[in-house]
This record gives structure tokens, sequence and C-alpha cells, in this order.
């Protein structure tokens, strides 16, 4: 199994390695008319089947490893401009939210709760996270759980406009780590090769202060579900420059994870980077709000290590500069990783 992978990944690279692929040219996108804010969303919400393209995306319910072009169907959609930067109860992350919801749907991810959309309280505008979950394949181990997480919102338009274009597309950040999401739902979703149950989470308002993931995190608790990890993924569009190790790992020396993490994967998936103690990255993230709920590993993965992508928080971060290739190369690499964390006999990851 690891050899395949690896071999899969090795292909990835060389196929993709020139930079990244664009294939917005093989999908086009329905436009909607502004969003009345006096009409209730699950109104408006189109069905996943009106999403031109999504059957082309899921044509192949099987489970299997990602592309380059698979990574760039979605991300070519999620950074758009007529998704116009994704904020938080904006009309464009809602076309976001649909997007997800016939992903899912497609792929046999049920909804965690009642539907998909998970209502965040208090919040001033309709915002969701978009919640599914792979119940685990065992009687007994299916009853502990791992989320996989990501923040699928960004910033919308901001001031500092450059030649007239005042939309933060949000590619790297982080339209690149709900993507890894979206395809290792797919996988799973298909194999359904887990003993544990793995909830997928994308939240919402993570730019307005990991609200979203705050939001989930207190929820979950009040259920008292039996959480064991969380791996969160941000910003990961584009590759480490001179690294022996794919990721870096947020909160590093806090567990055991990345020693799992890599015990699992034939190459170094997870290592240490100096800046993101510097910056204290692990606190902020949406990792960090189930650290502080449930104290229980949660950590999160990137490849933005602020010397390899200028345009954070910018207008050109857009999806024309990231690499799908290596996109497409950490879901793949994640896939062993995290049947090998579900199926342990007993949780192998801890704090230290």
């Amino acid at each position: 199994m690891k050899n395949k992978i690896l071999s899969l990944i090795l292909l990835t690279a060389i196929t993709y390695s020139c930079g990244s692929l664009k294939v917005e040219e093989t999908v086009t996108f329905n436009s909607r008319a502004p969003i009345d804010v006096s009409r209730k969303p699950d109104k408006i919400y189109k069905k996943p089947s009106d999403i031109e393209g999504i059957d082309e995306l899921v044509k192949k319910k099987e489970a299997q490893f990602t592309s380059g072009v698979d990574i760039g169907f979605i991300m070519n959609f999620l950074a758009s401009d007529e998704l116009e930067g994704r904020d938080t109860g904006s009309m464009g992350i809602e076309k976001a939210g649909d997007l997800i919801e016939a992903i899912f749907v497609k792929n046999g991810v049920q909804p965690y709760f009642e539907n998909y959309r998970d209502t965040i309280s208090g919040y001033e505008k309709p915002a969701y996270n978009m919640v599914g979950v792979v119940e685990g394949n065992d009687s007994v181990l299916k009853k502990e759980y791992i989320i996989i997480g990501a923040h699928y919102d960004h910033l919308g338009h901001i001031v500092e406009a450059i030649n007239g274009d005042s939309i933060a597309n949000g590619a790297n950040d982080n339209a690149s780590g709900t993507t890894t999401v979206l395809e290792l739902a797919r996988y799973f979703g298909n194999s359904k090769a887990n003993k544990r149950s793995i909830i997928f989470a994308l939240f919402s308002a993570e730019e307005k202060g990991l609200v979203g993931s705050k939001h989930l995190a207190e929820k979950l608790k009040q259920e008292e579900i039996d959480l064991y990890t969380v791996l969160n993924y941000e910003m990961v569009g584009v590759p480490l420059v001179e690294k022996d190790y794919l990721t870096y790992l947020t909160g590093y020396e806090m567990s055991n994870l990345a020693d799992v993490a890599n015990s699992y994967s034939d190459i170094t998936y997870a290592g240490y980077l100096p800046k993101a103690k510097e910056f204290n990255l692990f606190q902020r993230s949406d990792n960090y709000s189930f650290h502080k709920t449930f104290r229980v590993p949660s950590q999160t993965f990137s490849t933005f290590d602020f010397t390899n992508f200028d345009e954070y928080h910018k207008v050109g971060d857009e999806a024309m500069k990231m690499d799908y290739g290596h996109i497409a190369n950490v879901v793949n690499a994640s896939i062993p990783i995290i049947e090998g964390i579900a199926n342990a006999p007993s949780k192998e990851i801890k704090y230290n």
C-alpha cells in the first residue's frame, strides 16, 4: 500500500512540478443574483446537481488518489472572482458551501447534524460551518472521532485594491486547505477504510477570530463526543523550499503527532518550522478552538513559511499562483497517515 502511494506521489510530482495547472476552461459556473438578506438562506441554496461540472469531478465513484486536475477544479471555483473572496455571511461563501455540499453528497459523506450546514450562533449574518461524517467501520472504534478540518472563508473585498482589483480571492488562504479536506472526504467517503469515525469540517469565520471552529468545538463538547484528535490544513497551496519534509506541524513540540504521522509515511511528511513557534501559529488557526475546548491533540499542517508566497491577505492570492501538483501530493501523502491513525488499535497521538 505504501509503495503504491509513494509511486503515485512521485508521479504527480513529476507530472505537475513545472507549476500550477489551470483547468478553469474545463468547467463553467452559473452566476446568481446578489443575496437578499431578508430571505432565509435555505430558500436559495442550489441543489448539488445544479453546479455545472460537479458530475465531471465525481464521475468516478471509487476510492482513488487525487491529481492536479482534480485539485484545479475545486481551486478554480473556490478562488474565482465570482465568489468575491468568500467573506463570512456573503453570497460568495454560500456558493462555496454549495460546492462543499455537492462533493459530500456525491461521495457518500453523510451530514453530521440534521443537514450539512451548522449555523454559527450569534453571528450578525447567516453563517455556516459545513460538517460531514464518514462513520467508522468498527463497532467499537467508530465511537471515537477524528476531525479533518480547514476554514473555507476569507476576507472578501479589501481596501488595498490593486489596479481596480479589491477581491482577496484566498487561494492559498484557505481554498488550498479546503480543497485538501474535500479530496480526503472524497477518498474516505468512497473507501470507508476507517475504523474510527471521521468528521470533515469546513469552518467559516476563521478570519473573524476562529469563530466557526469555536462554535463547533463547543457544540460537540456539549454532545460529549469522544474526540481523539484534530488534523487541520491551512495554506498548503505552494511547496516549502529547501526543506526535507513535505509539511510542517504547528505546535510541533507539544505532541508526538509528527512522529506518528511520519511512521505511516514513506516520506518525511511533518517537520518542525522554527517560525511556526516564533509566530505562535498553533494559536492562530482552527485547531486551537478544539485544543482549548477538548484538550486533545489538535494541530495544523501547513506549507506556507513566510518566504515562499508574498500574497498573504492580498488581492494577489489567486489560483493561478498555486501549485496544484503540490496540493495533490499533500492529499495523497495524507491518506495512509489518516488511515493509520483511524485504524490503530489504541490512541497513539498524545500531548507531551
